[in-house]
């Protein structure tokens, strides 16, 4: 099955140039079936591109689902057109009365803020509250993450010396997890942030599960209310040339990130990077809408408590 998409998304023409199949909501309304409600508040300076991103992951599924973009109304994107801000995106205000099978929050570039600091805290807050009543199961993603084992669970952040940067190698911890259905051993996780938590602070709580992490980057994936929500602290969803645009852009003008670990071929910044995540992002996303979304929502999607 497809995903129904917002008429005239960029990502549309984008994905089926990729042999993605996407329909818009013109052609969903022909379809006798329930989709399942997928919100996706998104952080990130470069809108357009992570839509793609997670459309992309969200595509490999034989589900209908319906994406929503939701946007914050006290803070104004600098980096994505107002036009398809105003086109694609409603804000959490306009949401809030609806109810959605799954939530993804992205990332955002505020991590070395404390939290109360960013200026769209108090809204951030409100959501994740929000979401606990209206969502049955959410994905965290990078200061997401973050942010959302500190509101609900306390766990504070930590600074980093050196960005996390670079290609890791996970191991899981929960392997018989649905989440982790066909995985390896070992899978790699892209990250690129300045700050952590720390898996002590995660262990020390009973509510909050450590299901994956690495020696090298620490804790990766962390798990609350059997699976409604995941707090995952690097970015599966990332392309394959995102690092190389993220080391390009802050090379020689910031002196705490270095050349992203296992990433480019031969360790040459000159050469193409080695995609090494693809299969595995593939599969979470696809477990996590098949396990924790679709067979554990109600039909009456008004029934979510």
């Amino acid at each position: 099955m497809p995903l129904r998409l917002p008429d005239k998304l960029p990502a549309i023409e984008l994905l089926k140039q990729e042999n993605i199949f996407v329909m818009d909501d013109s052609r969903a309304h022909m379809q006798d079936i329930r989709p399942l409600r997928i919100a996706i508040l998104n952080l990130m300076p470069l809108k357009i591109t992570t839509e793609t991103d997670l459309i992309r992951l969200l595509s490999n599924t034989p589900l209908q689902l319906e994406i929503s973009f939701m946007k914050l109304k006290s803070h104004t994107p600098k980096n994505t057109p107002i036009e398809h801000m105003m086109m694609f995106y409603r804000d959490f205000e306009q949401m809030r009365l609806e109810k959605y099978d799954g939530m993804i929050i992205t990332g955002a570039p505020v991590e070395t803020l404390d939290f109360e600091d960013v200026n769209y805290w108090d809204e951030m807050t409100e959501i994740f509250s929000w979401a606990r009543t209206h969502v049955t199961s959410t994905l965290y993603i990078c200061w997401a993450a973050q942010a959302g084992l500190y509101y609900h669970y306390g766990i504070p952040k930590y600074p980093l010396q050196k960005k996390m940067f670079g290609i890791f190698p996970q191991v899981t911890l929960e392997p018989q997890l649905p989440i982790f259905r066909g995985f390896d051993d070992v899978f790699q996780m892209p990250h690129s942030r300045h700050t952590e938590v720390h898996r002590d602070d995660i262990l020390a709580n009973p509510a909050l599960s450590l299901i994956a992490e690495s020696a090298e980057s620490g804790v990766s994936i962390v798990m609350a209310r059997e699976g409604r929500e995941f707090f995952i602290t690097g970015h599966l969803e990332y392309a394959p040339d995102t690092l190389d645009k993220e080391y390009k852009r802050d090379k020689g003008h910031r002196d705490d990130v270095d050349m992203p670990i296992n990433y480019y071929r031969d360790d040459n910044p000159d050469l193409p990077p080695v995609v090494t995540w693809r299969a595995h992002a593939n599969l979470l996303y696809s477990n996590w809408i098949n396990y924790y979304v679709y067979q554990e929502t109600p039909y009456d999607i008004n029934q979510i408590r």
